[in-house]
C-alpha cells in the first residue's frame, strides 16, 4: 500500500520556461533564431478541442491553426476529430503547402509506432518542425503501458520542440528520453462567462465521485465505499456518484454489471446518491462541478487532468490521487492512490481536511484571462523560433 500522503497545496508553482530554445532538434541541427513573421500556419491534432483553442487569445493573434479535417464516416457537420487525418503521411505530403508547423497535442492512440515514425518522415521531407506536447506519459484508456511508451519513444526524441504542462512531468521526459520540455500550464477549461459564475448555495457538503464509463485508470469502488464510510460520519455531508450506461449495457465494451450493482445496492442502503445517465455537455457538465464542493478523481494511474482545470475554474474543490502530476496543476488536497493500490487513511484524511477547512481555491477570472494571453504568446514565440 502507498505511504500516506494526504496534503494541500495552496500553490501553484511557477511554470519554468528555461531550455525551449536550447533543446538540440532532432540529428543536433540548432533552431533558427527568434525573428518576426507574419501568420503561422498551424496543422494542429486535433484544432477543436478546448485545450487548443484556449491556446489562442480571444481576440486572436498570428497563428492559424487548420480546422480538424473530418474523418471519414463522420457525419457532415460533425464536431468529431478523431481518428486524426492529419496523423497519415500521405495528408502530409498532399497538403504540406498549407501549413507552417504540425503541432501533435493527442489522439494517436490508433496510430503504430511504425506508422507515427512515417509521419515524422514525412514532415521531414517536407520541411515541417513538429511540436508535441506531452499531455499523458501514461495514457489513462489503456491497461497496458507499452503501446503508448512506444509510441512517445517515436515522438518525444524526434519533435523539434516537447512542451508538457507541469514541472514532474518535464523532469521524467528528461530522465527517460533526454529531452528538455518547456513548461506551460492547462488554459481554462470553462469559457469566461463561467469563470464569474457565483457558486449556488446549500446547506449540504457534497462529495462526488464521476465514474464515467470506467476507463481503464478508474477503479471507483474501493474510493466509494472508504468514502461513503467517512461521510456518514461527517454531518449534512452526501456522496454523489454518476456513471454512464454503458457499464450496464453487456453488448458494450464498458460493460462493467459488479460495479454498479455495488453503487446500487449503497444507493438502496442510502450511503450514496446514484445517478446513471449519459455523458454531461459542456453545460451540463458545468452545473455538476460548481453543484459538488468537492471532486474526487478515482485515478490509479495518469498524468494530467483537464477535469481539475475545470473545478478549478468553477471554484470545486479536488481531491486527487498522488499518480501523476495532478497536485503540480492547480491547488487540491492529495490522497494516495497508484496501481499498487488505495491509502484509505490519506483519502479519509483529506475529505475530512476538506469538510473542516473549506479551502476557496477558485481561478481569479484576471489571471486567467492574463495566462492565457501568455500561453499564446509563448506559443507563437515557439513556432516563430522553428521557422
Amino acid at each position: 500500500m502507498p505511504e500516506p500522503v494526504a496534503h494541500r497545496r495552496t500553490a501553484n508553482p511557477t511554470p519554468h520556461t528555461s531550455g525551449g530554445g536550447a533543446d538540440p532538434r532532432p540529428g543536433g541541427r540548432p533552431g533558427p533564431q527568434a525573428g518576426t513573421v507574419g501568420t503561422i500556419r498551424v496543422a494542429s491534432v486535433p484544432a477543436g478541442h478546448v485545450y487548443v483553442r484556449h491556446l489562442s487569445p480571444p481576440g486572436g493573434d498570428h497563428v492559424v491553426r487548420l480546422p480538424d479535417p473530418r474523418p471519414c464516416g463522420a457525419p457532415i457537420g460533425s464536431q468529431q476529430w478523431w481518428p486524426p487525418v492529419m496523423l497519415d503521411a500521405d495528408w502530409v505530403d498532399e497538403h504540406a503547402g498549407t501549413f507552417d508547423v504540425f503541432h501533435l497535442h493527442f489522439g494517436f492512440d490508433a496510430q503504430t509506432p511504425s506508422g507515427l515514425r512515417a509521419l515524422l518522415d514525412a514532415l521531414r521531407r517536407n520541411g515541417k518542425p513538429l511540436v508535441h506536447t506531452v499531455h499523458d506519459l501514461v495514457n489513462p484508456h489503456h491497461h497496458d503501458e507499452s503501446e503508448h511508451r512506444a509510441q512517445l519513444d517515436v515522438l518525444v526524441p524526434g519533435a523539434d520542440r516537447l512542451i508538457t504542462l507541469t514541472p514532474g512531468a518535464a523532469e521524467e521526459i528528461t530522465a527517460r528520453w533526454g529531452r528538455t520540455a518547456l513548461v506551460l500550464p492547462h488554459p481554462h477549461v470553462v469559457p469566461p462567462p463561467g469563470l464569474i459564475r457565483p457558486r449556488p448555495e446549500h446547506g449540504t457538503f457534497t462529495v462526488g465521485v464521476h465514474a464515467k464509463s470506467l476507463r481503464a485508470n478508474m477503479d471507483p469502488l474501493p474510493v466509494v465505499r472508504v468514502l461513503a464510510d467517512t461521510l456518514s460520519e461527517l454531518p449534512d455531508a452526501v456522496l454523489r456518484v454518476d456513471c454512464h450506461p454503458e457499464i450496464d449495457d453487456p453488448s458494450s465494451h464498458f460493460h462493467a454489471p459488479g460495479v454498479l450493482d455495488e453503487l446500487r445496492e449503497m444507493d438502496r442502503r442510502e450511503q450514496l446518491e446514484l445517478s446513471v445517465h449519459h455523458y454531461f455537455d459542456d453545460d451540463a457538465l458545468w452545473d455538476y462541478l460548481i453543484g459538488l464542493d468537492v471532486s474526487v478523481l478515482p485515478y490509479r494511474f495518469g498524468t494530467h487532468s483537464g477535469w481539475l482545470e475545470a473545478c478549478h475554474d468553477l471554484g470545486t474543490t479536488v481531491v486527487a490521487p498522488s499518480c501523476g502530476f495532478y497536485a503540480q496543476q492547480r491547488p487540491c488536497l492529495s490522497y494516495g492512490h497508484d496501481r499498487r493500490g488505495l491509502d484509505a487513511a490519506s483519502l479519509r484524511e483529506a475529505v475530512r481536511a476538506a469538510y473542516e477547512e473549506r479551502p476557496t481555491w477558485r481561478a481569479d477570472p484576471a489571471d486567467r484571462r492574463a495566462e492565457r494571453r501568455r500561453l499564446a504568446g509563448e506559443h507563437e514565440a515557439l513556432y516563430a523560433d522553428l521557422l
